[in-house]
């Protein structure tokens, strides 16, 4: 019995492009700022089709099976960028959470702009 040779194959996406300076490279709808790794991560949580496209409404569904297909054959890619996302947000979540019990439990009313620029899912609001 032999072994059959595995020829490279290189595979077109064609609602999918990596573009340089466009989402740091990183695949993306074809002519947006979507992320495959945005739409796979709603995937991941539970959302189907209906769902991902509330949450991005210019997305056909030929895009968002565009993206799940990518992610399907660059699962490594994807899935190392989400570990990285997540990453990013526990620390900024963890900074956010002590500035703000450094500042008796509230958003500093004055912050510095290393305060400011802690990254955090909601605005900066001074407490009154």
């Amino acid at each position: 019995m032999t072994a059959m040779a595995k020829a490279k194959v290189t595979i077109s996406y064609p609602h999918i492009a990596k573009t340089p300076g466009v989402c740091g490279g990183k695949a993306c709808i074809a002519g947006t700022r979507i992320r495959v790794n945005n739409v796979v991560f709603l995937h991941k949580d539970g959302a189907n089709d209906e769902k991902i496209r509330e949450a991005y409404p210019d997305l056909t569904p030929a895009q968002i099976h565009a993206a799940l297909a990518y992610y399907y054959d660059n699962r490594e890619e994807i899935d190392a960028e989400l570990a990285a996302d997540e990453h990013f947000f526990s620390e900024a979540e963890r900074n956010w959470d002590e500035l703000v019990v450094r500042n008796d439990g509230h958003p500093p009313s004055n912050p510095t702009p290393e305060e400011r620029a802690i990254p955090r899912l909601f605005p900066l609001t001074p407490r009154k």
